[in-house]
């Protein structure tokens, strides 16, 4: 019996070889490698019209307006407000100076915001909480209840507070008509759009179209806790009022604390409202740091006056921000630990 010795036939060339540059797997290699930039560049590419709007609709007005506010840019140069002659640092002294009537009337303005955002943000937030919690329950009736609560947060502004305008009215008025009329619990119709009393109108239209974004808000928050916590709360005797002290309101935090901070900024900006309340010239009670702002710019056609109050505006809000996230991130930062 022979045993074949025959060796095997070699291999044809190149074939058993390492892969070259010409080969073709490097060339579906350099035919992968377009494609994928490609899908990376795409998010980028559809991303571009938005960044482009956003610069042409906020950026570019912004960088307009702190070059206004270097310039005595009054009446006398609308025409060709770029000829209008640079002043430098006056029109913010002229704005911070108290003792003048400028500064004087823009530091009471910014009071009444302050007290106004207190106000409205803390109302804003407790009535929301409350109404969240309230409808973690299951009852009858809790879906249509839900869509009620977000009608003045779905409604347009002007046609929510033209509405409101109409109920403030002295003569005709829903409001007066409930309170003097029908409960008699004021001795004459009162002035809900001039004096002191327009302060609690304005406050009173915020917390009505602020308050169901917070309850929006809080009651998604809510839908992250484990109900095995509440039960086992109740097992060891907590009740109510422990519950949401010691789980609900500690859960919510990092909600609460992005939500107070969103609230605060709409709040201390919030034009339209009081725009559309009392027009061009609010009450001293009312007058809102926004609107004082327009005035100052488009009323007696000040606008480098008014570009100096906004970047102030603008300062003290970023200012305010920066340190409430800073205390916020400690703070989350420490009770993490």
């Amino acid at each position: 019996m022979t045993v074949s010795t025959t060796a095997p036939s070699p291999a044809p060339a190149g074939e058993g070889r390492a892969v070259g540059k010409n080969s073709p797997g490097a060339a579906r290699g350099k035919s992968r490698r377009p494609g994928r930039i490609r899908r990376i560049g795409l998010p980028y590419l559809l991303l571009l019209p938005a960044l482009v709007l956003e610069l042409l609709v906020h950026l570019v007005p912004m960088v307009m307006g702190v070059v206004m506010s270097f310039k005595e840019l009054t009446q006398f140069y609308i025409r060709d407000w770029n000829s209008a002659p640079w002043t430098g640092l006056d029109n913010f002294k002229v704005a911070v100076d108290f003792d003048a009537p400028v500064g004087q009337a823009l530091l009471h303005s910014f009071f009444v915001t302050c007290l106004f955002t207190v106000l409205s943000v803390g109302l804003c937030w407790a009535i929301g909480t409350a109404a969240a919690v309230f409808m973690q329950e299951t009852f009858k009736g809790r879906g249509i209840l839900r869509a009620l609560f977000l009608i003045p947060y779905a409604l347009p502004v002007y046609a929510a507070v033209i509405t409101w305008v109409f109920m403030f009215q002295h003569d005709n008025g829903l409001i007066n008509h409930v309170l003097h009329d029908q409960l008699g619990v004021t001795d004459k119709p009162s002035f809900w759009l001039i004096g002191d009393n327009s302060f609690y109108a304005l406050l009173t239209v915020s917390v009505w179209k602020g308050w169901p974004f917070a309850f929006l808000i809080v009651m998604a928050g809510l839908q992250n806790i484990p109900k095995e916590m509440y039960e086992a709360a109740s097992l060891d005797g907590a009740g109510l009022w422990q519950q949401l002290r010691r789980i609900t309101l500690p859960s919510l935090r990092p909600v609460n604390q992005v939500l107070v901070l969103v609230l605060f900024l709409w709040t201390f900006n919030d034009f339209n409202t009081p725009y559309v309340m009392f027009g061009k010239a609010a009450p001293e009670a009312a007058d809102i740091i926004s609107v004082h702002i327009y005035q100052s710019s488009f009323v007696t056609w000040n606008f480098g006056s008014g570009s100096a109050m906004s970047v102030l505006l603008l300062l003290f809000l970023l200012v305010v921000t920066g340190v409430y996230l800073a205390l916020t991130s400690r703070g989350r930062k420490t009770s993490d630990v």
